[in-house]
């Protein structure tokens, strides 16, 4: 693993991580360190869901898969802020 795709990996996590954020409602009071490392777990077991469902080869961009990755992202925000204890619905 070199440079370049540790930074896409943190990019993608980031990206993933706001998106299941968004999904969730009210106010999450986590960080974007937190954010980040949610949207690289969810990415990693959403791509895992998607290869065992059968639905991630499809040619140019992998639109369920990416669907699966924020739907798993969202469940884990909401993990973290229950376990965190600092949710703040708005």
């Amino acid at each position: 693993m070199n440079l370049g795709s540790i930074l896409v990996t943190i990019l993608v996590g980031a990206i993933i991580g706001a998106l299941g954020r968004l999904v969730v409602r009210g106010r999450q009071r986590i960080g974007i360190i937190v954010t980040i490392l949610v949207g690289i777990a969810a990415a990693f077991i959403g791509t895992w869901l998607a290869t065992l469902l059968g639905v991630n080869d499809t040619p140019g961009v992998d639109w369920i898969e990416l669907f699966i990755q924020i739907g798993v992202a969202a469940v884990l925000v909401l993990l973290v802020v229950s376990l965190t204890g600092r949710r703040s619905v708005v």
